[in-house]
């Protein structure tokens, strides 16, 4: 009896660890197997032709988008895939593209349709034409009220922060309760503005990036890559930061947030000009990107930038709809597929001897993370021999390697989380394909200064290191303190990022690895040359006996 006791209970155990997993809610998975979205960039910063408004002053009546058509924003959108728009309704120069009274600053001043128009109105009623799901990016800042970038809507001047609220509050209402459904909510930069109540009321079908109710996250780069493994979960309480990204991934955390991988169409700008077109990116680029973020099981978010008549220029449309075309062509029809598995090991046979070169893999990651490594195999006359090898699938994984002939796949799961659920297993034989570049990043750390010991006042010393010629471009950034000899270590106590100057620069884009000299920062805006990122530390340092002195380093996650 007492033996059955034991099998029960550890059939017990080992059941509800597999439930244990952190799991998508339905709009996760809902949002998450869209696998493609579509960004829209358009504002006051597309007639300036740079990158931001950033003074909020700009003379909005030379805004008049004569040709302005939501119908071919989603038909680009389609062209590659994409089942999302989100649309940058408000970004931080605080031009509202709708008709709000919270300001002057908006579209009811403008020439375009006498001051009657409303593009969220007008785009909304394209997608659900078009079978597309809408998202909003309004950013939680305004520059007219002091709040600019990366301020998440803090205020310069405490004394306004309560009648800013009440704006933001207003607008999010209005973007939210009057347009229908929204799938997605966009905080560039996180939010600090108390909005939870809103998006409970207006958007509880709503993923939300960034802020302390964010559901999904940003990578932590602009590139549109994730690095592998990507998982999908961490830990709550980093996740109510508001600001964690793919360094936080933990795929036995408790809550479940998938990574969204945003990237431009133009490299690297977000807002057309004419100047940018040049800077368009070819489909071996847009498909390499696509196999590290879509391959990799995350979600792609592929920008467009209308130009001052409202249209997505010929030119982009050109590169989308053949962005699409090659998805397709490499991806459309596999040669074989298995489905719905539920094993640690799955075999898809071929008929005859047959030349492939992908294989893309899924599990039903409805019920988390379980797959953690695997293998696959290729029988190669009456051999089997390794093809490659794995750790993460989540909603797809996308493998590649040279040409071979073969007559059967297995996949081997050798580490999971509870029984393995696989969605599918396919087999491609892609033409005209070479293995792609590897993205090399640079993993030498860059010395950025010296500190010792001996310029410390009662064990106590301070720096402000200055960054800038470092961070040239929005993404995450690791400062390494490190100490000369060991034995006699410094500490750092306390670590301050202080972005262009600004006082009021959250912290919460300055996270520290526990326990160590270690720091990473996240830079979300974009850099020009009056930016500036400054580091002030304060260090410690309890050893009498010895002087010490190390060096602060710096790469580029």
């Amino acid at each position: 009896m007492k033996k059955i006791f034991l099998i029960v209970c550890l059939f017990v155990h080992v059941h509800l660890s597999g439930q244990q997993l952190a799991k998508p809610s339905d709009i996760q998975y809902k949002w998450q197997e869209q696998g493609r979205i579509m960004f829209v960039h358009f504002g006051v910063a597309t007639w300036l032709g740079k990158e931001y408004d950033e003074t909020g002053e700009f003379d909005i009546s030379r805004i008049n988008p004569t040709k302005l058509d939501t119908d071919q924003w989603c038909s680009v959108a389609k062209s590659w895939g994409a089942k999302e728009i989100i649309f940058v309704a408000k970004h931080a120069g605080s031009f509202c593209w709708w008709p709000t009274y919270t300001t002057e600053y908006c579209v009811r001043n403008i020439p375009w349709k006498n001051g009657k128009g409303d593009v969220i109105k007008d785009l909304a009623n394209s997608c659900k034409k078009a079978g597309l799901n809408l998202g909003i990016y309004i950013y939680p800042g305004d520059i007219k009220w002091g709040a600019g970038l990366g301020s998440g809507g803090i205020t310069k001047d405490p004394s306004k922060q309560e009648a800013y609220n009440k704006i933001f509050r207003q607008q999010l209402t209005e973007v939210l309760a009057n347009y229908g459904e929204m799938l997605e909510v966009w905080f560039d930069g996180s939010c600090k503005v108390p909005v939870s109540d809103i998006l409970q009321k207006y958007a509880s079908k709503a993923v939300i990036f960034q802020g302390s109710d964010a559901t999904i996250r940003w990578p932590g780069t602009e590139s549109g890559i994730l690095h592998y493994p990507v998982w999908n979960s961490l830990k709550g309480e980093v996740l109510k930061s508001g600001v964690a990204t793919q360094y936080d991934d933990d795929p036995d955390g408790d809550v479940w947030a998938p990574l969204e991988a945003d990237v431009t169409l133009y490299n690297h700008n977000w807002f057309w000009a004419p100047k940018n077109e040049a800077k368009r990116r070819t489909v071996d680029e847009l498909m390499n990107i696509y196999y590290k973020s879509v391959g990799h099981g995350g979600t792609l978010l592929l920008n467009s930038n209308p130009d001052t008549t409202g249209l997505i220029p010929a030119g982009d449309v050109k590169r989308y709809a053949e962005f699409g075309t090659e998805i397709s062509r490499r991806f459309k029809q596999p040669l074989a597929e298995v489905k719905n598995k539920t094993s640690n090991e799955v075999a898809l046979v071929l008929t005859k001897p047959t030349k492939i070169n992908h294989v893309i893999l899924k599990e039903d990651y409805r019920q988390g993370h379980r797959i953690r490594k695997y293998e696959l195999w290729g029988l190669i006359k009456n051999k089997w021999e390794k093809l490659t090898d794995g750790s993460s699938v989540g909603v797809t994984k996308i493998d590649y390697f040279d040409d071979v002939e073969l007559t059967a796949i297995k996949l081997k799961v050798t580490e999971h989380k509870g029984t393995p659920l696989i969605r599918s297993m396919e087999a491609y034989d892609v033409t005209d394909f070479e293995l792609p570049k590897s993205e090399k990043e640079a993993k030498e750390y860059t010395i950025l200064e010296e500190w010792d010991t001996k310029n410390f006042v009662n064990g106590k010393g301070q720096m402000s290191i200055d960054l800038g010629k470092f961070i040239t471009a929005p993404g995450q950034y690791e400062v390494v303190f490190t100490n000369a000899v060991s034995v006699t270590g410094m500490y750092v106590e306390k670590a301050e990022i202080i972005f262009d100057k600004d006082p009021n620069t959250l912290q919460e884009f300055i996270q520290r690895k526990p326990k160590q000299n270690v720091f990473f920062i996240n830079r979300t805006g974009q850099i020009d040359k009056g930016t500036s990122s400054i580091l002030n530390v304060l260090m410690s340092s309890d050893n009498r006996s010895f002087q010490n002195k190390g060096f602060v380093k710096i790469r580029k996650r």
